[in-house]
This record gives C-alpha cells, sequence and structure tokens, in this order.
C-alpha cells in the first residue's frame, strides 16, 4: 500500500470529493485526519473510513479560515500520530451573485476559507512535515475558465493555482511537494446546487459529470511517490470537457 503507515489530513473531508479523497488514502491504509466546519458529519466520516479498513482516523472540527484553529488541527494530527505526510487542501465554498451585487464580505467569506484556508495548511504543514511529504491543492477548472456569478470562487482558485507554484517552489527546498488538481464537472452537491446549472445557463452533458472517486484517484496519485518528480504542477481531473470548450 502506498500510503501504509503514512498520515493525511484532508479539509473538507466529510463530504463530496474530500469523503471520497479520505476514503481512498483509508484504503491504502494511511491514518486519516478529517477536518471539516461540522464536526458531527466529521466523526460519522470517520466511522464510516473505520469500517472501512483505515488503519487510524481522527476526526477534527475546523474552520479552514481560522488560523487558530488549522495549527490546532496540525497539532493534534502530530499529538496523535506523530507525523503528517499529506495535506488535501480540499475545503472550498462558492457564492452565485452578479458583480454589482457583491460585497466586501462576500469577498472575503470565499477568499478566506478557499484560498487563505489552503494557505495557513501550508505554512503550519510546512513546519512539521518531513522531506518527502506532498501537499495537493484541490482548485477547479473555473481557475482558467468560468461561467457567469462566479467571481469570486474562480478569484479564489486562480490565486490557488499561483499559490501553489510560489508552496512549490519553497517545498523544493525541503523536499515537499506542492501540486494542484483541477476538478471539472463532479457529482456533488456543489455542481447540482450551482444557480447556473439549475437554471440550464451552464449546459452540462451527463457524460461530462464525473464521479468525486476519479478526483481522488488522482490526488492519491499526486501525494504519492509515484508522483516523485512532478512539483508545482495542475492536473486537469474534468474528463476533457475542457479541451472541447
Amino acid at each position: 500500500m502506498r500510503f501504509s503507515e503514512k498520515v493525511v489530513i484532508v479539509t473538507g473531508g466529510a463530504s463530496g470529493i474530500g469523503l471520497a479523497t479520505a476514503q481512498r488514502f483509508g484504503l491504502e491504509r494511511a491514518k486519516v485526519v478529517i477536518a471539516d466546519k461540522d464536526g458531527q458529519r466529521a466523526s460519522t466520516a470517520a466511522q464510516q473510513l473505520l469500517t472501512g479498513g483505515a488503519s487510524g482516523v481522527l476526526a477534527r472540527t475546523c474552520d479552514v479560515s481560522m488560523e487558530a484553529q488549522v495549527r490546532a488541527t496540525i497539532d493534534a494530527a502530530m499529538d496523535h500520530f506523530g507525523r503528517l505526510d499529506v495535506v488535501v487542501n480540499n475545503a472550498g465554498l462558492m457564492t452565485f451573485h452578479p458583480l454589482g451585487r457583491l460585497t466586501h464580505e462576500d469577498w472575503r467569506r470565499v477568499l478566506d476559507v478557499d484560498l487563505l484556508g489552503a494557505f495557513y495548511f501550508i505554512k503550519h504543514g510546512f513546519s512539521v512535515m518531513k522531506p518527502g511529504s506532498a501537499v495537493v491543492n484541490v482548485a477547479s477548472i473555473h481557475a482558467i475558465q468560468t461561467s457567469p456569478l462566479d467571481a469570486p470562487y474562480a478569484a479564489a482558485k486562480a490565486a490557488m493555482l499561483s499559490l501553489t507554484r510560489s508552496a512549490a517552489i519553497e517545498g523544493a527546498n525541503k523536499q515537499i511537494r506542492v501540486n494542484a488538481i483541477l476538478p471539472g464537472a463532479i457529482d456533488t452537491p456543489m455542481l447540482w446546487d450551482n444557480p447556473n446549472v439549475r437554471s440550464g445557463a451552464e449546459n452540462i452533458d451527463p457524460k461530462d459529470v464525473g464521479k468525486p472517486e476519479h478526483v481522488a484517484a488522482a490526488i492519491a496519485f499526486l501525494a504519492s511517490d509515484d508522483a516523485a518528480f512532478i512539483q508545482g504542477t495542475t492536473l486537469i481531473v474534468d474528463g476533457g470537457r475542457l479541451a472541447r470548450l
């Protein structure tokens, strides 16, 4: 197993892509920290992982926009498991308003979670992660091609790609790899709750909708030693939809 005895933190790990990712690492015998703003759902997800054969699971209530909670989550992982090998920055949220209606608070809410949350985990993760460790940032194809009403989300995800490159440069000196995943249309509530999709303004062909497990597999690859010479890259996981747009 590629992750036997390794410790992985997955943010937003109680549902959607995060849960599928936590389950994938669990199946590969990792010890998994499920960090989620909803502590009850994190605990439920942890029980699912243990039932599925994970070698160790820790549920943590964590609002990634709060740096103190991020640091506390990393400290808890170190106290409980004694090491940290992989961080998956998956937690995110979207708002849906035209630019003229967006407020300062709208922008801060999205940027604090989608961008600064990843920064906090990289900042504090770098302080304890050993050579050979990895960070995978879950961005979005909205970082490079977006749709109406998504400005804060698209901007945050585009900035996450820049953060990935900067962290990869600094991480190389520590022998820590940092890469990013760009999921496309994935079968999660975030996709189907999108008002552009509900209204038909954004047409989604069913054959272009991937499963959370597809993204989880790509994340696990980038986090593994199989990707030992991949640093600072972005991997699109969208079934080829973006290439046809």
